[in-house]
């Protein structure tokens, strides 16, 4: 997106001067390299060259009458011989010698008039000019380090602006007039609700004089609230594209310099642009940055976070009926903000920005593929089945490395392979291929069978979609479920088959290996925190009953987040401990039961893997023989972070 020429804050171009102050710092050193030449040259070619001769042999040229003129300048003396006194070359016409200062001639005067010599005189001192640019140059070179050292400090404080010296107080928000974001709700796919919250604000932008003539007051700022990668920037630049406003955009770590006041100055600085440009919008992104809850800093009221935070809160209030400004801001940690902030008046409407489901994440899909040219067998709607809990940011990248891929294997379409590959590239990482010996090889084939087995048998397990014993990223191997439907609410029978599925690579190792390996690490981490929620947030552990302890990072008191432990004792804590460990040794015996059960099935699918390293779903139907069959009773079955669930070896 191009920033406008006419920017007043925009930063200076590689010459180091801007559009309307073209005059650049290093003209003063090379004006200062060019006076010491000139002052050189003038000094050392004012003149013919010279032979220097004793003041005798000049005596008795005189005397001879072979001198044409002579001229005296203290006691340096030069002169030019007739061109009938014999010389060999012109140079050697010219001469100089000196006066002897401690012997007295007074015939010099007498023998020079005797023999027709023409006499002239000079000062000592050199040329008026000469004197008057020999006492300036060192001012000019003193200014022009000055100027340097000036530039320099402000690029190293971020002051870059055109204010000079004091350029460091200056906002450093980027301004886009009226159509130079190039971005409209029609780029933004899903995001329908939010964009019925910020509609109301860009109909308000369009025409103001509608809603001041009933009375109606817009909301002065709207906070959008989403986890990283949802659309938050993009859809605030959508609203001032659709508005036709300028828009100012600024990350609020932008405001923080060293000096206490910096981050205020740039705040006022930054509001008094905007309303000077009525109607317009302010995007500040990562509002977190500094509006956090105060009191909590090291710095108390002094802090430069909290002046930079009570500048924004006065900048929202001091808004005039009359001015058509709306502040727009981001953020995914919405819990740790000032309470002052959320206040009405001024980010008093919040928007919720949400993972895409299904029919966004295929909206998406399209938005970004406008450009890609597309195999006949992609399928967008399978590929946003495959993708569930990817942001729009994961999606778009999703799609670029989906066509990186094609053109590595020199490809003039992108196909469905290549979305599988990019899908698992981000999922699990790159390839790493010879990584393993033979026997590590069949180690991790059993213990990703296992996994396989447990997500075939459970009832209430995601499907299965693939098993991999590949290295990609730091897992040796994998087993990809593909939920069917994104979820939101966790049932309890589906968390214990969670767990199940994590634990069927160890149980796995242990029935056919009679060991266990480091391989399970992942494995366990997942099902332990996973039972820790279960037992002391969610309260579905049957010995606690429905009761949640919370741990100390996320205990918050009157919106600011709280310097302590955990809130309950430690008999409480051993008790939790004990409820995790028998919750998960029941379903380790349970999974244990399973894979006695269904050896030849694993065994099968061990051996497949490692011919082919990759299996798919197709695949295991077959090897496990007929559909997916689910134990029967469903028993006390990680809730999924969003993603495609993955257990790696």
């Amino acid at each position: 997106m191009a920033q406008s020429q006419e920017d007043p804050n925009s930063p200076m171009g590689p010459s180091g001067g801007s559009p309307e102050n073209p005059f650049d710092w290093r003209y003063f050193v090379w004006l200062g390299v060019l006076l010491l030449v000139i002052v050189y040259w003038a000094g050392t070619t004012s003149g013919p060259q010279m032979v220097s001769v004793p003041y005798s042999e000049f005596k008795g040229q005189v005397q001879e009458g072979n001198v044409e003129e002579v001229v005296i300048r203290g006691e340096n003396l030069r002169g030019t011989y007739k061109e009938t006194a014999g010389v060999k070359t012109p140079d050697s016409r010219y001469f100089t010698t000196v006066l002897p200062s401690s012997v007295q001639d007074p015939e010099l005067m007498q023998l020079l008039e005797k023999n027709d010599v023409t006499v002239r005189a000079e000062p000592t001192g050199g040329p008026w000019w000469a004197e008057a640019l020999i006492s300036i140059l060192p001012w000019i070179l003193i200014i022009g380090l000055i100027v340097w050292a000036t530039k320099r400090m402000q690029e190293r404080m971020g002051g870059m602006g055109q204010s000079g010296l004091f350029g460091f107080g200056k906002s450093k928000a980027k301004r886009f007039r009226e159509g130079e974001t190039k971005v409209t709700f029609a780029d933004v796919a899903g995001l329908e609700n939010a964009k019925k919250d910020l509609q109301e604000v860009i109909n308000y932008l369009k025409d103001p004089e509608r809603y001041r003539a009933i009375g109606a007051k817009v909301p002065r700022g709207m906070l959008l609230m989403g986890p990283p990668g949802t659309g938050k920037t993009m859809l605030a630049r959508a609203a001032a594209g659709e508005a036709g406003v300028p828009f100012y955009s600024i990350s609020a770590s932008e405001f923080i310099e060293m000096f206490v006041g910096v981050g205020a100055a740039r705040v006022r600085d930054m509001f008094e642009s905007a309303k000077k440009e009525e109607p317009a919008v302010i995007f500040i992104d990562e509002l977190d940055s500094v509006g956090r809850s105060r009191g909590t800093g090291l710095g108390g009221g002094h802090d430069e976070r909290e002046q930079t935070l009570n500048q924004i809160l006065a900048e929202m209030d001091g808004f005039e009926p009359h001015e058509a400004v709306v502040v727009l801001a981001a953020t995914n940690r919405p819990d740790v903000l000032d309470p002052a902030l959320l206040r009405p008046g001024r980010f008093d409407r919040k928007v919720e920005m949400d993972m895409p489901r299904k029919e966004a994440r295929e909206a998406i899909l399209k938005v970004h593929t406008r450009k890609v040219p597309l195999a006949e067998d992609v399928d967008l709607e399978t590929v946003a089945k495959r993708t569930v809990g990817f942001s729009g940011a994961d999606i778009e990248n999703l799609v670029n490395e989906a066509a990186l891929l094609a053109a590595r294997d020199d490809k003039k379409e992108v196909d469905m392979a290549a979305f599988d590959k990019a899908r698992d590239k981000i999922l699990l990482g790159a390839e790493r291929e010879g990584l393993l010996s033979e026997e590590e090889k069949e180690i991790v084939a059993y213990h990703e069978s296992g996994h396989a087995l447990m997500a075939w048998l459970l009832p209430e397990a995601d499907p299965l979609e693939k098993v991999t014993i590949i290295p990609r990223g730091r897992a040796l191997g994998a087993t990809e479920q593909m939920p069917e439907e994104d979820r939101h609410n966790l049932r309890r029978k589906y968390l214990f088959d969670r767990i199940g599925v994590m634990l069927g690579g160890r149980c796995a190792e242990r029935t056919f290996f009679d060991d266990i390996t480091s391989g399970a690490e992942n494995d366990l981490k997942q099902a332990t925190q996973l039972a820790q929620r279960m037992v002391a947030q969610w309260g579905m552990s049957d010995t606690f009953g429905s009761v949640a302890y919370r741990k100390g990072e996320e205990a918050v008191f009157l919106g600011r987040e709280m310097a302590q432990e955990k809130d309950y004792s430690e008999k409480t804590a051993e008790l939790i401990d004990d409820e995790v460990k028998r919750l998960i040794s029941g379903q380790e015996e349970r999974v244990m039961k399973l894979m006695d059960e269904n050896r030849d099935k694993v065994e099968r699918l061990a051996q497949t893997l490692l011919e082919k390293e990759n299996v798919e779903r197709e695949e295991v139907i077959e090897i496990f023989g007929g559909e997916q069959q689910k134990e029967a009773g469903g028993g006390q079955t990680e809730p999924g972070e969003g993603r495609t669930a993955a257990s790696g070896a």
